[in-house]
C-alpha cells in the first residue's frame, strides 16, 4: 500500500506538534552460540556480539531519523533471557559480572537499554533461576542500562505464587541499595510476557526468535489527544472510529521505520508495537485523553470504560495498518511517567485500587507506581499476584513495576527526573495477606488452558 503526499505532510504535523515519535527500536540478539566454559572468553564473545550490533543500530536509526524526519527516541537492545546461558557458571560473583559486561557493552555503543536479565519461571525455578533473583539488588544497583524481568505465570502453567513469594524482599533490598530505589523501577515482573516485547523494562530476545531481529514500538497519545479533543460530539462508536484511523496512521509510520531499519541492519523484522507510551512532555499522556473523552480526572467513575473504550480502538487500528502488530500492543498507564496520571493521583481522583481496576482492560499493569518504604514484603507479593491474577484469568499480559522507596510516607513524592518522571507515593491497604501468600505453590491454570 503506498504512501500519499497528504500522509506525509499529516505526519510531519503529528512529529511537530503532536509528539509523535518511534519511541523504541529494540533489537534482540541471540546470545545462546556465546557459550563458553571459559567464563572469561564468555563475557568477551557476549561483549562483542552486542557491541558489534548495538553499534550498527544506533548508526542506522540516526540515518532513517534524518531522512524521515520522525524522531527515534530509544535505540534499545534485548538479549536471551540470563538465566538460560549462566546455567553452567551459576555463581553470584558471575552474575554480577555478566550484567556488568551487558552494561558495558551497552554503554559503549550508545545503548539506552539492555533488556533481558531475566527468567522464565512460570512452573518451577531452577538454580540458575534463583541465582539470578539472588542477585538483582546488586545487579540494579550497579548497573545503568540493565533492565530485569521476572515471567511467573501463564495461562497454560497458571502462576508460581514461590517465585513471587522471593519479590517483596528483593525489592526493598535494590530499594536500599540505589538512590531514591530507583533500581526497582528497572524490574518488571510479567504473567504472558511476550518473547518479542521492544518496551522495557520486560523486554527480552525469545527462544523461538531468529538469531537476531528488529521490534519497533511506536507512541502518539499526544496525537490521539489532539484528534478526540477535536470531536467532542462524537458518540462512542464515532470517537472509537476517530482513534481507530489515527492510530493507523502511526502504525503506517512504525511499520516504515522498522522495515527499512532491518533492511539496512540485514535483520528480520519481527513487530511494531501499537501500545500509547506516555511520556513526562506537555500533552504526552494517556490521562490527558481520558480527560477528553469527558472524564473530569482519570481514577473517577466511568474512567475504566474510557480505558476500555481507548484499548479497543487502538488495537483494531493496529491491526488494519500491519500484519505484523505484536509485543503488548495497547496502552500503557505509568503513574510516574504521566503528568495526568501523577495529578490525578495527587488530587485523589486515583487510588491504587482503582489503577489496578483500570489495568484489567488495558495493558500492560500496574507500572511505575510508588510505595511507603515501610511497606511489607509479603504486601508488596500481594500486591503483585492481585495483578498477575488478572492476568492469567482473563488470558492476557499484566505486569507490575513497583517501587518501595525507603523514608516515604504515602502523599510524599519523589522526582526521577527525565523520562521516569516524578512518583507520589500511593496509600497501601494496611491489613495483611501474610498467611494466605504463605502458603505458596503454584495459582492453578485457569480452565481455557485446555482449549489446546
Amino acid at each position: 500500500m503506498g504512501i500519499t503526499v497528504d500522509e506525509i505532510y499529516e505526519t510531519a504535523s503529528m512529529v511537530l506538534y503532536h509528539n509523535l515519535d518511534i519511541r523504541t527500536t529494540t533489537l534482540g540478539i541471540n546470545l545462546k552460540d556465546c557459550i563458553d566454559s571459559d567464563f572469561t572468553k564468555f563475557r568477551q564473545k557476549v561483549y562483542d556480539k552486542i557491541y558489534y550490533n548495538a553499534k550498527r543500530l544506533v548508526e542506522e536509526a540516526k540515518k532513517l531519523e534524518s531522512k524521515y524526519g520522525i524522531p527515534i527516541i530509544n535505540k534499545r537492545i534485548s538479549v536471551t533471557p540470563i538465566s538460560l546461558i549462566m546455567e553452567s557458571h551459576c555463581e553470584k560473583q558471575n552474575f554480577l559480572q555478566m550484567a556488568l559486561t551487558l552494561d558495558k557493552a551497552a554503554r559503549d555503543a550508545g545503548i539506552d537499554f539492555i533488556g533481558g536479565f531475566g527468567a522464565l519461571v512460570q512452573k518451577g525455578m531452577t538454580k540458575s533461576d534463583k541465582m539470578l533473583i539472588e542477585t538483582l539488588p546488586d545487579v540494579l544497583s550497579e548497573t545503568d542500562r540493565i533492565c530485569s524481568f521476572l515471567n511467573v505465570g501463564t495461562n497454560i502453567a497458571g502462576m508460581n505464587i514461590d517465585a513471587v513469594n522471593l519479590l517483596g524482599g528483593m525489592l526493598k533490598e535494590t530499594a536500599k541499595k540505589s538512590k531514591n530505589a530507583i533500581g526497582c523501577a528497572k524490574f518488571v515482573v510479567l504473567v504472558n510476557a511476550p518473547e518479542d516485547n521492544p518496551f522495557m523494562a520486560g523486554a527480552f530476545h525469545g527462544i523461538g526468535e531468529a538469531d537476531l531481529a528488529l521490534n519497533v514500538g511506536i507512541s502518539g497519545p499526544g496525537v490521539v489527544r489532539r484528534v478526540v479533543e477535536k470531536n467532542k460530539e462524537c458518540d462512542f462508536t464515532q470517537l472509537s472510529e476517530v482513534i481507530k484511523r489515527t492510530v493507523f496512521k502511526i502504525t503506517r509510520s512504525g511499520e516504515l521505520i522498522g522495515r527499512e531499519l532491518a533492511k539496512n541492519l540485514n535483520v528480520s523484522f519481527g513487530i511494531v508495537d501499537i501500545s500509547l507510551a506516555s511520556t513526562t512532555a506537555n500533552g504526552d499522556s494517556v490521562a490527558r485523553i481520558i480527560e477528553q473523552f469527558g472524564i473530569e480526572r482519570i481514577g473517577t467513575h466511568g474512567s475504566t470504560l474510557a480505558i476500555a473504550l481507548l484499548m479497543d480502538a487502538v488495537k483494531k487500528g493496529g491491526a488494519m495498518a500491519s500484519g505484523n502488530v505484536g509485543g503488548l500492543s495497547g496502552t500503557f498507564i505509568p503513574v510516574s511517567e504521566d503528568r495526568g496520571m501523577i495529578e490525578a493521583v495527587q488530587k485523589g481522583a486515583l487510588s491504587l485500587d482503582k489503577l489496578e481496576s483500570l489495568t484489567s482492560v488495558c495493558s500492560v499493569g500496574l507500572d511505575m507506581f510508588a510505595i511507603p518504604g515501610d511497606t511489607t514484603e509479603e504486601t508488596i507479593n500481594a500486591i503483585i499476584a492481585d495483578e498477575l491474577a488478572i492476568g492469567i484469568i482473563n488470558n492476557k499480559t499484566t505486569a507490575v513495576r513497583v517501587i518501595p522507596v525507603p523514608d516515604k510516607k504515602a502523599g510524599q513524592s519523589v522526582d526521577y527526573g527525565g523520562l521516569l518522571g516524578e512518583a507520589p507515593i500511593m496509600k497501601v491497604n494496611k491489613y495483611s495477606a501474610k498467611d494466605f501468600m504463605k502458603r505458596g505453590g503454584r495459582f492453578p491454570a485457569p480452565v481455557t488452558s485446555m482449549r489446546n
